[in-house]
């Protein structure tokens, strides 16, 4: 019997591509359910109940949650294709520290660049700067984070590259200018299919952004 694999998750969210990225780079048949975060269906609330999030793995009827998890998951059940983490240990344990790093740093970085204004946003802009320049040193002339082969630090940090265009239209800067190598990094992993087919257009997220900004009132 064939397995089921359905996987919850919404549009804009970069944690949610991480988990499609890996499905792509395996292979794996699986149905996508967009959910809507504030209204959530009765299956995202059942198969999540913790924390009621996206994006959730639904294979063969059980639940899998948080999207790094996910994307272990994936590489250790479809393990015949495409490994995603390395295989020696210590790499293993660089891999998972640096995916760790971008959903510390990264991601909170990046919410001031857009959600804040005047000098909180000037101070988030150079968080934001810097923690990239930390990610282009680990990176160095390497074409992928783990080397010559595209992997887990990557699939954990590509998705926040759909969203560098709305930090941009807030930010009134070009992040291409202060990170050069990581912008050509990102080109070099929307080359791939898995990656193509996972990220939004990144010109359809500032009105998403926008949406945020006025539900929240920081407009």
């Amino acid at each position: 019997m064939a397995d089921e694999v359905i996987l919850l998750s919404y549009w804009p969210s970069f944690f949610g591509m991480r988990t499609r990225i890996a499905l792509e780079e395996k292979g794996v048949k699986y149905e996508y359910r967009s959910e809507d975060p504030w209204n959530k269906s009765e299956l995202l609330t059942r198969m999540n109940p913790v924390h009621k999030t996206i994006p959730v793995l639904i294979h063969n009827g059980k639940p899998v949650c948080e999207s790094l998890v996910q994307v272990e998951y994936v590489d250790e059940v479809w393990s015949d294709k495409a490994p995603i983490l390395p295989s020696d240990p210590y790499q293993r344990a660089q891999a998972r520290f640096w995916a760790d790093f971008a959903d510390k740093k990264l991601y909170e970085a990046s919410k001031g660049v857009w959600m804040k204004k005047g000098e909180e946003q000037e101070a988030a802009k150079k968080e934001f700067i810097q923690v990239l320049k930390t990610l282009e040193s680990e990176l160095g002339d390497k074409p992928y984070f783990g080397g010559q082969t595209f992997g887990y630090v990557d699939i954990a940090i590509i998705g926040f590259y759909s969203w560098f265009h709305t930090y941009e239209v807030y930010g009134n800067f070009s992040i291409e200018a202060e990170c050069p190598r990581f912008v050509e990094w990102a080109k070099r992993c929307l080359q791939r299919d898995s990656v193509a087919k996972s990220l939004p257009d990144p010109k359809e997220v500032p009105a998403f952004a926008e949406m945020l900004k006025k539900m929240f009132g920081l407009d």
